[in-house]
C-alpha cells in the first residue's frame, strides 16, 4: 500500500464525510487550545515581525481546518492590540496535507472566512494570505526559515509507510496474522518494526521543521499516544483490534479473503511520552517546553447521558464511533479490500464497539507537546 497516495479523510460533506464526523478531532483541538495560546504568546514576547508565517500540518477539510487558523489569528491579533500597535502584521497561512486531501472543500469556505475576518477585525487587521500546500510532512514542505508557528493535530500518529519487516523472510507470510495493527498477541518483531518506523519518521519530521522554522519559533503538536510503555496496551490499539475482528468475521462468512486481512497493516503508531522525548533529544533542534496527556471519549462526547442502547432519535455509541473511524480509515481499507464491503464492515464494527462500550468506558489517550526551535 502506497500510504501517501491512498490516505485521506473522507471527502465532501455527506453522511460518511470527515467534515460531518470530526467531533473527536474538534475536541482534541479545543483541549489543546491553552497550550497553543501559550506557545504563540511566548513567540511574540520577543519577536515582532512584519510578516508572520503559520502552518497547519495535516489540515484535512471541514470546519476544524479554519477553526484552528481563526483561533491562532485571534491570539496574535489580541497580542498586537495589547502592545498598542496601529495594525497587525501580514499573515502567511499554509494549509498542508497529503495530495488526496479535499482541498476544494477548504478553498470553497475561504470567502466566508475572509468576510468574517473583515467584519470582526476591520482595517486594523493585516492582510491574510491562505494557501494549500499538498505533500507529506515527512520531508521539507516550506522554504527555509519561513515559519514562526507550526500547528498539527490528529496527524502525527500516521506513519509515512507501513513498517517493513512485518512479513517473514522464510515464506511463512505475515507475523501478525488475523490482525491489522499491534495487538496483545503480536510478537516482539511486530512491535519493533512499528517503533522503529515511528522513530525514523519522527526524526525526519523534526529535522524538516527545523529547517523551516525561525530560531525561537514554536510548534504545538497533538496526536494519539499511550501512557504505557507497552504498545500492546488496550489504550493504544483496541480500536484496531475490534476492526480486525470485524474483518475476520467477514472472512468466516466468505465475504473477504483471509490473506487480504493478513496482508493489511495500518500505517499508524501511538507512541509513549518516553518515545516522543527520546526522538526530540536525539534529533536536537528543539527544546521540549511542555508534554501533556489527556483523554478523549471514543465517540467524541463529553461523557454526559452516556447510553450504549440505540434510540429512534440518536445513533448508538458504537455506530457513532464506527462513523468517526470510517471517515478516517476508509480510503485505505477500500483500496485494499474493495469499496463494496465497507458498509457491511462498519456495521459489524459498530456493533462490536457498541458491545464493548456497554461493558466499559474507553478513551483515547492524546499527547500534546510544545516545542521551541533552538536559536
Amino acid at each position: 500500500m502506497e500510504v501517501m497516495q491512498v490516505l485521506h479523510m473522507n471527502k465532501g460533506a455527506g453522511e460518511t464525510s470527515y467534515a460531518t464526523n470530526s467531533t473527536v478531532q474538534s475536541n482534541i483541538i479545543s483541549t489543546a487550545k491553552p497550550v497553543t495560546e501559550e506557545a504563540i504568546l511566548d513567540i511574540f514576547n520577543n519577536v515582532l515581525p512584519e510578516s508572520v508565517g503559520i502552518a497547519d500540518l495535516g489540515c484535512s477539510s471541514g470546519p476544524n481546518t479554519l477553526l484552528v487558523v481563526s483561533e491562532i489569528l485571534d491570539v496574535i491579533y489580541a497580542k498586537w492590540q495589547q502592545l498598542g500597535r496601529p495594525c497587525s502584521p501580514e499573515f502567511r497561512v499554509y494549509l498542508n496535507d497529503l495530495i488526496g486531501n479535499d482541498f476544494n472543500n477548504v478553498f470553497g469556505s475561504l470567502p466566508a472566512f475572509y468576510n468574517k475576518l473583515k467584519e470582526e477585525k476591520g482595517s486594523e487587521f493585516g492582510p491574510c494570505f491562505i494557501s494549500g500546500v499538498p505533500g507529506s510532512f515527512y520531508g521539507r514542505v516550506f522554504p527555509s526559515k519561513s515559519l514562526h508557528f507550526v500547528h498539527s493535530s490528529s496527524s502525527l500518529h500516521w506513519l509515512s509507510q507501513v513498517p517493513p519487516g512485518l512479513e517473514s523472510k522464510d515464506g511463512r507470510g505475515s507475523w501478525n496474522k488475523g490482525k491489522i495493527y499491534i495487538s496483545k498477541t503480536s510478537p516482539d518483531c511486530v512491535l519493533e518494526a512499528y517503533s522503529s518506523q515511528f522513530q525514523k519518521d519522527w526524526s525526519v519530521f523534526l529535522k524538516s521543521r527545523a529547517e523551516e522554522i525561525v530560531g525561537g519559533g514554536r510548534m504545538v503538536l497533538s496526536f494519539m499516544g499511550r501512557r504505557s510503555t507497552d504498545p500492546r496496551s488496550k489504550e493504544s490499539c483496541y480500536q484496531w483490534e475490534l476492526l480486525a475482528r470485524a474483518l475476520m468475521s467477514m472472512v468466516s462468512e466468505g465475504l473477504i479473503e483471509e490473506k487480504k486481512v493478513d496482508s493489511f497493516d495500518a500505517p499508524y503508531y501511538a507512541p509513549s511520552p518516553e518515545e516522543v522525548k527520546f526522538g526530540i533529544y536525539k534529533e536536537g533542534s528543539f527544546i521540549l517546553d511542555r508534554l501533556e496527556m489527556f483523554e478523549i471519549d471514543w465517540d467524541g462526547g463529553d461523557g454526559d447521558n452516556y447510553d450504549a442502547t440505540p434510540t429512534s432519535s440518536t445513533l448508538s455509541n458504537g455506530a457513532r464511533v464506527a462513523k468517526t473511524i470510517r471517515v478516517v480509515v476508509e480510503s485505505m481499507l477500500a483500496s485494499h479490500f474493495g469499496g463494496d464491503v465497507m458498509d457491511g464492515l462498519f456495521q459489524r464494527y459498530g456493533e462490536m464497539v457498541g458491545d464493548h462500550l456497554a461493558k466499559t468506558r474507553t478513551k483515547y489517550i492524546n499527547l500534546v507537546i510544545s516545542l521551541v526551535r533552538k536559536v
